[in-house]
């Protein structure tokens, strides 16, 4: 589900792992601190090669999205039609992401915007930002312009849970570390999403995105999700 918080705290490691890996990973960045790696043996092997990572994790997707599509059918045409009938445009606002393996996919979302709004500008920093129409005022604060990437989900390029989904022109220049990052699916919520994090730079978010990968499992996959649902309504998104 996508409604994001951005004030929780820290998704543990499973029990038994160590907790220094992770921490450095989330306190350093891409800036002048040495650049966070995933390791390539360990941790890293035992959680991609997993039958949740390989198998259990899709499958679990695409069974809920399905489901969850059917709950929200009635909600999203409803939303639909509100959109039409509220501002000028399309119901739908999509965009190129880079996904599994650095390939490009089309994220879709409801359109909150102003249709005169460029594809790629600056997200609103307040719910003033005159480009935010009068409907998708709601719609961003409850984040359910975000219900459209169950889609996503169900197509097998997104996850309900992952790292951001990252924009092409900014992934370009990833150092080689980085695009450690998409060696999962992006996903609708994730670590980062719920992290503190989110209020600073997009670049800031990619050793929690690591982190997540690394410590990557059902289980905290699960916390990930039902701290998602605890904050339906978040008054800080915009």
């Amino acid at each position: 589900m996508p409604f994001l918080s951005r004030n929780i705290d820290r998704i543990g490691n499973d029990t038994g792992e160590s907790h220094t890996h992770q921490d450095d990973s989330l306190t350093a960045s891409s800036g002048s601190q040495a650049s966070p790696k995933i390791r390539t043996t360990g941790t890293l092997v035992e959680r991609l090669s997993s039958f949740y990572a390989t198998r259990g994790k899709h499958l679990f997707d695409a069974i809920a999205a399905f489901f969850l599509i059917i709950l929200f059918a009635p909600l999203m045409v409803l939303i639909a039609i509100l959109i039409k009938s509220t501002s000028r445009g399309p119901v739908f606002f999509s965009h190129k992401r880079v996904g599994l393996n650095k390939e490009l996919f089309v994220i879709h979302k409801f359109r909150s915007l102003d249709i005169n709004t460029p594809s790629y500008s600056e997200k609103p920093g307040s719910t003033n930002d005159k480009r935010i129409t009068s409907f998708g005022k709601w719609l961003r604060k409850t984040s359910l312009d975000e219900l459209p990437q169950l889609f996503n989900v169900l197509k097998g390029e997104m996850s309900l849970v992952g790292p951001r989904p990252e924009m092409p022109f900014l992934a370009e220049d990833y150092e080689s570390w980085e695009n450690q990052r998409h060696l999962v699916r992006p996903g609708m919520t994730g670590l980062w999403q719920l992290s503190p994090r989110r209020q600073g730079s997009i670049r800031d978010g990619i050793a929690v995105d690591l982190a997540y990968i690394e410590n990557l499992s059902f289980w905290n996959d699960f916390k990930i999700l039902i701290r998602t649902f605890k904050v339906f309504w978040d008054n800080n998104t915009y």
